[in-house]
């Protein structure tokens, strides 16, 4: 018989550490962006309002232990899709619509919510149930049990994707993908399914890309893309020549960082002016304002978050709780990839915010919900001296 001790329950003092830093680039961030004659409203006081919020969604998720989060995921999950399901009909009086996307319940006197980010949280917990019960069924593993897995994970994904897909909202779309992806690669399904499967998918991919460039009418009569998703491709690979209209915003992004250089010109000292700065090219104003150096001191930090979760999820010996740190660790890499990339021209332009850091209440509420969930696997965690 296992012999266990379990050792003090104990705060993860190091993540609050990279999260206070990231709050603190946060501020000083969001001060410098509003700076300008486009804003009215003082965003710092109110993303140190969501941040205090924040902290306290942590104190709360973090008392709930592994078994806890099992039982309630597919309540969490259902409410997700309820909530995704009722924005899509849910009257302009509470929910208008929003450069062409129908995404987010305005509610006096809190503001604008947007569901789908909670919703990604909600997905990486019904998602790991799933993975979890199924290796308790099937402890033998075939090519039958692995292709029923993915089909189960695949049906659960789809439907919270297809309602965000309905707002429409790629980039969020482009979250909940990242997070399926990161759990099918940590669920033990044989690489005789992945491989065809993600391999299609590539083809798929980059049969659509070729659609964009060169034939753009299929996708409009059979697909009903809007035009402003193919101005999204076309400003990618070559933003000068739609400077004035798709491509605007990334030739300002790149001027920005650029004139950064090496240093940066200072605190508060930006000539460059983006519009909506503050959210998702937040970090065209650190590259402006910090340099090569700020920039790359902010990727440090999230280079580090990711490091400590992955080494969360290989210290519990818990494997709901190694899926669950699985999904968040995919979640919180897309989502800085692709902002960052976004960025400088890596990739193309979605509406997917800097974790922690852009200005943004739901954003940061579901992250911090993310985070609670790691908190409460680091308080909870048991240590096995003999197995």
């Amino acid at each position: 018989m296992d012999k266990v001790t379990k050792k003090p329950e104990r705060f993860d003092w190091t993540l609050a550490f990279i999260l206070l830093l990231l709050f603190i680039v946060s501020c000083a961030a969001i001060y410098s962006a509003q700076q300008t004659d486009q804003y009215g409203g003082n965003f710092l006081i109110k993303q140190i309002f969501w941040y205090v919020f924040g902290s306290g969604i942590i104190a709360v998720v973090m008392m709930f232990d592994s078994e806890q989060y099992r039982r309630l995921s597919w309540y969490l999950y259902g409410f997700g899709v309820f909530l995704l399901f009722f924005l899509h009909f849910a009257p302009s009086s509470i929910a208008e619509e929003r450069n062409g996307a129908k995404s987010w319940f305005f509610i006096e006197p809190v503001g604008s919510i947007q569901p789908s980010e909670f919703m990604k949280v909600f997905l990486i917990l019904a998602l790991s149930k799933v993975i979890f019960l199924h290796h308790e069924k099937y402890s033998m593993k075939t090519i039958r049990s692995d292709l029923l897995l993915f089909l189960k994970l695949s049906a659960i994904t789809g439907l919270p994707l297809a309602l965000i897909m309905l707002q429409p909202d790629l980039g969020t779309a482009l979250v909940i993908l990242a997070i399926f992806t990161g759990l099918i690669l940590v669920s033990g399904i044989s690489w005789k399914i992945i491989l065809p499967l993600y391999g299609s998918g590539a083809a798929l991919g980059a049969g659509i890309l070729y659609l964009v460039i060169w034939k753009p009418e299929i996708l409009k009569i059979y697909l009903k893309v809007k035009t402003y998703q193919f101005g999204r491709i076309y400003a990618w690979l070559d933003p000068e020549s739609y400077q004035s209209e798709y491509g605007y915003h990334l030739m300002k992004s790149l001027m920005a960082i650029g004139s950064g250089t090496i240093t940066g010109k200072g605190f508060s000292e930006r000539e460059v002016y983006i519009p909506e700065s503050h959210t998702d090219f937040i970090f065209s104003v650190i590259g402006e304002e910090y340099g090569f150096v700020g920039g790359s001191i902010v990727i440090s930090l999230f280079f580090l978050l990711i490091y400590h979760l992955a080494k969360t999820a290989l210290d519990t010996k818990d494997p709901y709780n190694t899926y669950i740190s699985a999904g968040v660790i995919s979640m919180i890499t897309f989502h800085v990839f692709q902002n960052i990339g976004m960025t400088i021209q890596l990739l193309p332009i979605t509406g997917i915010p800097l974790p922690f850091i852009s200005y943004g209440g739901s954003s940061l509420m579901g992250n911090m919900l993310a985070m609670g969930l790691i908190f409460g696997i680091r308080y909870h965690h048991k240590t096995y001296m003999f197995s």
